[in-house]
């Protein structure tokens, strides 16, 4: 198990890598100045601002400094906010979006294991029929869509009883993180839902399975101890990657609903050009995700250690 998880955290390393390398030399190949403003500045001004970011050395040297940097746990200030770091950025409003995804991706959790074996109890039968339809519709409407139908149902809401029952938008109860969660968490359910049922029909139809029933154990056991656990490994492998892609990709959600999470701060960063801000945020959604995946890998070898490479 040693061998297993110092491999796995050494792939995770190199992947963190390349994606700050991918980063770094994106931004530069973007044209455009990162010091342009609306305010005409002089020369003096751009010269002193340029050493304070490195702009004013080679780009082998840059890189070096960047990397230096990002391994310190720095990642610059904002070129945009005024005296803002990116790591006060990062340590404000990721947690935000942290909130928010989990919650989502618990109840897509919990909803796709459970629908996913429903319909593979019920196969070809009206259950099956309903929920699969509603999968294809969830895997089919992007976010936004199901994020305009749902502010638009709250407003609905609202009026009808004519007080406010659940807020329309903004951040600070548990009332302003249900729908918010609820639609983002839509997609992730639907694809968990059709792996489900999947690997559910594969583990009824087994060898293991029939030989249970043969030997005359109740339903329910044969569901929980054979079936429902066999059957939810294929799930746990995404799990982690459906965290960090909840968790970070809340772009649309969190514009949607005014949420301040860090998605938000992403598109900002996009649309000002603040390359420190997006490098920042692209190498720290990166590590995120790589350390679910690996953390993910670790629970998938305790619960099956086929998988544990010597």
């Amino acid at each position: 198990m040693l061998t297993y998880t110092l491999k796995r955290i050494l792939q995770g390393v190199i992947t963190v890598w390349f994606i700050a390398t991918a980063t770094f030399f994106a931004m530069h190949a973007v044209p455009g100045d990162p010091l342009q403003s609306d305010k005409a500045v002089s020369e003096e001004i751009r010269a002193n601002l340029q050493s304070r970011y490195g702009l004013d050395k080679p780009l082998a040297q840059q890189y070096l400094i960047y990397l230096g940097n990002m391994i310190s746990g720095d990642f610059g200030i904002s070129f945009t906010q005024q005296n803002r770091e990116v790591n006060d950025i990062i340590k404000e409003h990721f947690p935000v979006s942290a909130t928010l995804g989990v919650l989502a991706i618990v109840v897509s959790g919990l909803s796709g294991i459970l629908w996913g074996a429903l319909t593979a109890v019920y196969r070809n039968r009206l259950p099956d029929v309903i929920i699969m339809a509603l999968v294809i519709f969830g895997i089919s409407v992007p976010s936004f869509v199901f994020a305009a139908i749902g502010q638009m149902g709250l407003v609905s809401l609202n009026q009808f009883f004519e007080a406010t029952i659940l807020p329309i938008a903004g951040w600070g109860t548990v009332q302003h993180m249900l729908i918010p969660a609820l639609v983002l968490g839509l997609g992730t359910t639907a694809f968990l839902t059709r792996l489900m049922r999947s690997s559910m029909l594969e583990i009824i139809d087994s060898d293991y399975t029939r030989t249970a029933r043969a030997k005359g154990l109740p339903e329910g056991w044969i569901f929980l101890k054979h079936q429902l656990r066999n059957a939810v490994l294929p799930v746990v492998t995404v799990i982690g990657p459906s965290i960090a892609a909840i968790t970070t990709g809340g772009f649309v959600v969190e514009s949607v609903f005014a949420i301040p999470g860090l998605g938000r701060y992403f598109v900002q960063a996009v649309q000002q050009s603040d390359y420190t801000v997006i490098m920042g945020t692209t190498v720290f959604y990166g590590a995120f995700l790589v350390v679910m995946v690996i953390v993910v890998d670790l629970i998938y070898g305790l619960l099956d250690p086929r998988v544990r490479v010597n």
